[in-house]
């Protein structure tokens, strides 16, 4: 029997399955105001990070979260400048998107100060590059507060929450988009996270719901993280451009070579286009919206 501390996902506690993860090291952990935070090595995924039982970014696959939650809606707009992301204190989607040389301002608020300075020790190769950034500018207060307050507006808008559970619940309401509506550029885009619609389908109809209540746009893209277990994660966008998710590939490539042709992993023009192809059980969610 091993004597390494297995660490279960709980996220799907209520449908009867957990994943259980075998730490080769546990590197963090701590009880904050906010949540239930740790960090451990997993020999095959690496780094991985948990919040309040489900897991937020691993080492190995992060790649594909981080770049379609920030280059699909930047280059689906074509024009932004200004970029808010809400939530998000591993600073990994900071990171892709101040790779676009077109953004001059990013604003990220993070309601936990904990979680980024746990970032600056354990994900430095995130922050390192975002907080050397002139353009970044870090916001520690509460999501919807400043959706609510603030005078400043942005082109794109990416919600990089939590589950919606303990603190992450608010952001997954309609006051909470209808101000993220309110700080938003005509013609901008906002993209959320919208879990995984196997096991989820309700919290993507909810949002989907909300998005069509508040723009002329509401739907979803899809990519495949292996960490989130369940095949495609959702990832909602909303706007009220209805040609943001029918660009071309051809565009696309356009506007990324303009952005500074910077490297990928996952995200190509084609992968872009095709996010929005969705397999019919999830298209049928959508739908129900």
């Amino acid at each position: 029997m091993s004597d390494k501390r297995w660490i279960p996902e709980t996220l799907f506690d209520d449908l009867g399955f957990r994943m259980t993860y075998a730490a080769e090291r546990v590197l963090f952990e701590e009880r904050t105001a906010h949540q239930d935070l740790v960090l451990f090595e997993h020999k095959t995924f690496g780094k991985m990070l948990m919040l309040d039982g489900a897991t937020q970014v691993t080492t190995r696959d992060e790649f594909v979260y981080h770049e379609m939650m920030s280059h699909v809606p930047i280059l689906a707009h074509g024009a932004a400048t200004r970029v808010l992301i809400v939530g998000g204190g591993d600073c990994g989607i900071a990171e892709e998107v101040l790779k676009h040389k077109g953004v001059a301002r990013l604003v990220q608020v993070e309601i936990d100060a904990s979680v980024v300075e746990f970032s600056k020790t354990h994900f430095p190769e995130f922050t390192g590059p975002v907080l050397a950034d002139p353009r970044f500018h870090l916001v520690i207060a509460d999501g919807m507060d400043f959706v609510a307050t603030t005078e400043e507006r942005f082109d794109v808008v990416i919600v990089d929450s939590t589950d919606p559970q303990g603190p992450g619940a608010v952001l997954f309401t309609r006051e909470f988009y209808a101000g993220c509506r309110r700080v938003m550029t005509p013609g901008g885009v906002m993209v959320t996270q919208n879990g995984v619609p196997f096991f989820q389908p309700e919290e993507l109809a909810t949002s989907v719901g909300h998005f069509r209540s508040l723009f002329a746009e509401g739907t979803c893209y899809v990519a495949a993280i292996p960490t989130y277990v369940g095949g495609h994660m959702a990832m909602g966008f909303a706007t009220d451009d209805l040609a943001l998710r029918q660009i071309e590939p051809a565009e696309l490539e356009r506007r990324w070579i303009a952005a500074g042709r910077f490297a990928t992993r996952y995200w190509t023009p084609e992968v872009q286009r095709a996010a929005f192809a969705l397999p019919r059980f999830i298209a049928d969610v959508v739908a129900a919206a």
